[in-house]
């Protein structure tokens, strides 16, 4: 499951865009009931032609379309969620246990398949055609996406593969990995993430065997759409699916994290799934949102070869989980290769009860810049991702502050707020104003904006 997520001028990122010597070598893998063999990170400086950038075993000619950079590619294959004692492999295998021991098939072997090897380079179609996702949806920009080119890119949700495995005759899986999207920069916001897929098709006999008079009940209708139905599904099989759905997601927050837990379902909606939920769970005085949930699509179920068959579908990320559970304060410390950090999930079994204890909480460095924007299209995502590929994950923070249009020449004006802290070490002022100065440098080389620092 998606969540709604922002034009790069591709032709300006001399340095920060995708070298044409990038190369990354490996193969993907899966299998039936669990995929975890990663996909290799290495990187040779070698390549077909100049154009054209060579990953996971295959070469990709670079377009227009083409906006992603080396600092993203350094990411991919990485595969936190399969690094044993890893806290996004601990949640990851703690869902796995539960469903694994909770659903259980006819022949005593687990329903849900799991496949967490599967290739983070997906076509176009898959990451939204495949998903019903209009041609002139908001999902689909460049702004907020890292594409190859214009038929390839890098998945940005794990409902990229939600087509392919129901086609290939699945009723029930899980799909986990890593997901890029280019978003804002704060300590909850990364652009590399993972995600798990759940999905889960019915049979008329599945999803009525055990009610009363369920004998008579049907699937399907001809009617009409509304706010609670598609107008191919009858009302009754809708609101099954439904309880089914929030049934196996609220035990197995439980599961996770207790039965004190508070949760709440909010009505939303994705273009994929109908009617659609998001479980948001009380936390540290707050509601936060965890997963979106649905009733899939009919039409992306029949196109898949399950014409008939109704569904569900969830999407949950998982660091979202981990910082919840162990009380991670900033997401790029998912990242690191800190010992201090890492040895405190080496644990004997899956479900050790973890309180992170911080390395140490070093003084932030906070800096400010501002410019003029040009006068062609500007995205504030274009500079979030300058500023990462520049200072890296030095930077904790990138907040807009002030917006100032002049009333003569209407040139607009952006100030930010840069927030450097490693999470790691103190930073000092002479290294962090290097960094700054080349943000600064680099925005108006490769955005083309008019400094005013």
């Amino acid at each position: 499951m998606a969540m709604l997520w922002k034009f790069m001028r591709v032709a300006k990122y001399s340095k920060t865009s995708l070298s044409p010597k990038v190369r990354v070598r490996g193969i993907p893998a899966n299998s039936r009931h669990s995929s975890s063999k990663s996909v290799p990170s290495d990187f040779a400086a070698s390549t077909p032609c100049s154009n054209t950038v060579e990953l996971l075993g295959k070469a990709y000619p670079q377009d227009n379309y083409s906006n992603v950079t080396e600092k993203i590619l350094s990411k991919v294959g990485k595969n936190l969620h399969n690094k044993k004692h890893h806290p996004l492999w601990l949640i990851k295998e703690q869902v796995k246990d539960h469903f694994y021991k909770q659903y259980i098939g006819r022949h005593g072997t687990p329903l849900f398949s799991v496949y967490d090897g599967l290739s983070p380079v997906v076509t176009v179609q898959q990451n939204f055609d495949s998903l019903l996702i209009p041609q002139n949806h908001a999902s689909r920009r460049k702004e907020d996406n890292y594409y190859l080119n214009r038929d390839h890119m890098l998945r940005a949700h794990t409902s990229a593969h939600q087509w392919d495995l129901i086609h290939s005759g699945l009723d029930a899986f899980l799909a986990v990995g890593d997901v890029y999207r280019r978003d804002t920069i704060d300590n909850s916001h990364y652009p590399v993430f993972h995600q798990m897929e759940g999905v889960r098709l019915f049979s008329c006999h599945e999803l009525f065997s055990n009610i009363k008079d369920g004998e008579g009940l049907q699937l399907f209708e001809q009617g009409h759409r509304t706010a609670h139905k598609q107008e191919c599904h009858t009302m009754e099989a809708v609101r099954l699916v439904e309880f089914n759905l929030k049934q196996v997601l609220s035990k197995l927050m439980a599961h996770i994290f207790g039965d004190e837990l508070q949760v709440r379902w909010v009505d939303c909606y994705f273009p994929f799934t109908h009617p659609s939920f998001e479980m948001e769970i009380h936390f540290q005085g707050e509601w936060m949102e965890v997963l979106g949930c649905g009733v899939m699509e009919q039409q992306l179920v029949n196109s898949a070869g399950a014409q008939d068959k109704i569904g569900w579908a969830f999407g949950l990320g998982l660091e979202r989980l981990a910082m919840i559970l162990y009380d991670i304060p900033d997401i790029r410390l998912f990242w690191s290769e800190d010992e201090r950090f890492l040895k405190q999930f080496i644990v004997p079994h899956i479900w050790q009860k973890i309180k992170f204890q911080p390395l140490s909480r070093y003084p932030p460095l906070i800096n400010d810049i501002s410019f003029w924007l040009p006068s062609e299209t500007y995205s504030k995502n274009d500079f979030y991702d300058l500023a990462r590929t520049v200072g890296g994950d030095l930077i904790e923070k990138v907040v807009l502050v002030d917006e100032f249009t002049h009333p003569e020449t209407k040139k607009v004006s952006h100030c930010y707020r840069i927030i450097y802290r490693h999470p790691e070490r103190t930073l000092t002022q002479d290294e962090v104003h290097r960094i700054h100065q080349a943000i600064e440098e680099s925005a108006v080389r490769e955005l083309g904006v008019e400094g005013r620092f």
